[in-house]
C-alpha cells in the first residue's frame, strides 16, 4: 500500500483504546471504529510508517518460522514424555519420528538464517556488533535484528527501550500512593522475552552490567526489577554502534 502512495501509521492498540475511553465511546462497530481511527489520526498526527528493506522483512519471516518449529518441538517433547510414562509404544515411535524431522528442519533453518545475515553487509555488520556484547548469543542476535529492524530508525535509546517495553513504570502520588517501580511491559513482548535470559547472563558475566546490577541491588531493588534494568541497559548498548566493543 505504501508503494501505491498511501500514508500508513503503525500505532499501539492501547493508544486507540485510551483515546476511545477519553471520548467515552460506547459503541464498537466497524463504522464507529473507522470514525474513531480517523479522529485519532486527525488529533494525534501519528508518525508515518516506512516499510523496512526486503532483507529485514525476510529475516523476520525466517525467525518467526524458526520459533514456530521450536514451539512444535517442545509440544511434541511433552507428548513423548507423556506417552513414555503410559507405555504407549506405537505413539512413542510416531512422536519420535516427528521430533527427528523437526530437529532436522530447525537445524536447516538456523543455517539459512546465518546465510541470510552473511549475504547482506548491513545485517552482518549489526550482527557482529551485537555479538560483541557479553551475554548476547546467536539466537538473541537474530531475534533482535528481526524484531527491531534497523535500530538506526530509532531516534534515541529511550525510543528503543519504550518499543521493547522495559521502561520503568512508577506509581507515586502525594504522600499516600507509593507503589513499587515496575517494568511497564507496554511494548514488543517477543523481543522482551528474547532479552530476558541474556539479561540474566549479562548480569553475571558482563563486567559493566554486573557492576550496574550490584549497585542497584545494594539499594534494595527486587531481583526481577534489577533484571529489567539490565535488559534496559542491553537495549541501550544496541544503539551504541561502533562504541559497543569499546564500552565492554
Amino acid at each position: 500500500m505504501v508503494e501505491s502512495g498511501w500514508h500508513i501509521s503503525v500505532v499501539s492498540p492501547a493508544r486507540i483504546k485510551g483515546f476511545a475511553q477519553g471520548e467515552l465511546a460506547r459503541n464498537k462497530t466497524d463504522r464507529a471504529d473507522a470514525s474513531l481511527l480517523a479522529r485519532f489520526c486527525a488529533a494525534m498526527r501519528p508518525s508515518l510508517w516506512a516499510p523496512p528493506p526486503t532483507e529485514w522483512r525476510e529475516l523476520r519471516g525466517w525467525v518467526d518460522r524458526l520459533q514456530a518449529l521450536k514451539n512444535m518441538y517442545q509440544q511434541e517433547s511433552n507428548r513423548l514424555e507423556a506417552h513414555t510414562a503410559t507405555g504407549q509404544a506405537s505413539l512413542i515411535k510416531s512422536v519420535q519420528t516427528h521430533l527427528d524431522w523437526l530437529a532436522q528442519q530447525i537445524g536447516a533453518l538456523k543455517h539459512d538464517i546465518d546465510d541470510h545475515i552473511n549475504r547482506h553487509p548491513e545485517l552482518k555488520h549489526d550482527a557482529e556488533l551485537l555479538h560483541s556484547i557479553p551475554g548476547i548469543g546467536s539466537t538473541t542476535v537474530t531475534k533482535v535484528l528481526a524484531y527491531t529492524g534497523d535500530v538506526r530508525h530509532f531516534t534515541n535509546a529511550k525510543a528503543l527501550v519504550a518499543f521493547i517495553g522495559v521502561t520503568p513504570r512508577q506509581r507515586l502520588s502525594g504522600s499516600s500512593v507509593k507503589g513499587r517501580t515496575m517494568m511497564s511491559r507496554t511494548g514488543h513482548a517477543d523481543l522482551r522475552r528474547a532479552l530476558y535470559m541474556p539479561g540474566l547472563v549479562a548480569r553475571r558475566h558482563n563486567p559493566v552490567l554486573r557492576a550496574f546490577g550490584d549497585r542497584l541491588s545494594t539499594t534494595g531493588l527486587a531481583p526481577r526489577a534489577v533484571a529489567g534494568a539490565v535488559m534496559r541497559k542491553l537495549a541501550h548498548l544496541t544503539l551504541r554502534g561502533d562504541q559497543i566493543g569499546a564500552a565492554i
